[in-house]
């Protein structure tokens, strides 16, 4: 075994931290972006808005701990929809909002809080390691 593969940790993708924080921090934006679009989608196209918004969310959280095989690769885009979503919450001082008091938001929220926490929760397949035969 060379050096380089006693120093990959098996079943983590990227292998070296700065890669992954990278890759983290990616996560966090496109979650704060789906998060952000989600809100202006779900609302203006419903119930199909309703129904994008959440499918793009639960893909976003899905992918990245398939990406990552971490469940720090599901959290890091789950973080950023939840920051994302509650700071597009409250009322403007113009008197704007961008959550109607209907219940796709309750859904939307809801939703999309409930998919974080199950996606989160679901045990993720390591990939198998190389070298290592079952003879």
């Amino acid at each position: 075994m060379s050096t380089a593969d006693a120093r990959a940790v098996p079943g983590r993708w990227p292998h070296s931290r700065a890669a992954r924080g990278a890759v983290y921090a990616a996560l966090v934006v496109l979650g704060a972006l789906t998060g952000a679009a989600g809100t202006l989608v779900q609302g203006g196209w419903f119930p199909l808005g309703l129904l994008l918004a959440l499918a793009a969310a639960v893909g976003l959280f899905r992918g990245g701990g398939i990406l990552c095989r971490t469940k720090g690769g599901t959290v890091a885009p789950a973080a950023g929809w939840v920051a994302a979503v509650l700071l597009m919450m409250p009322a403007r001082p113009e008197g704007d909002i961008l959550f109607s008091a209907g219940i796709s938001s309750y859904v939307y929220l809801l939703g999309g809080m409930l998919a974080a926490v199950m996606l989160t929760t679901l045990a993720l397949s390591s990939p198998p390691v190389p070298g290592h035969n079952n003879r």
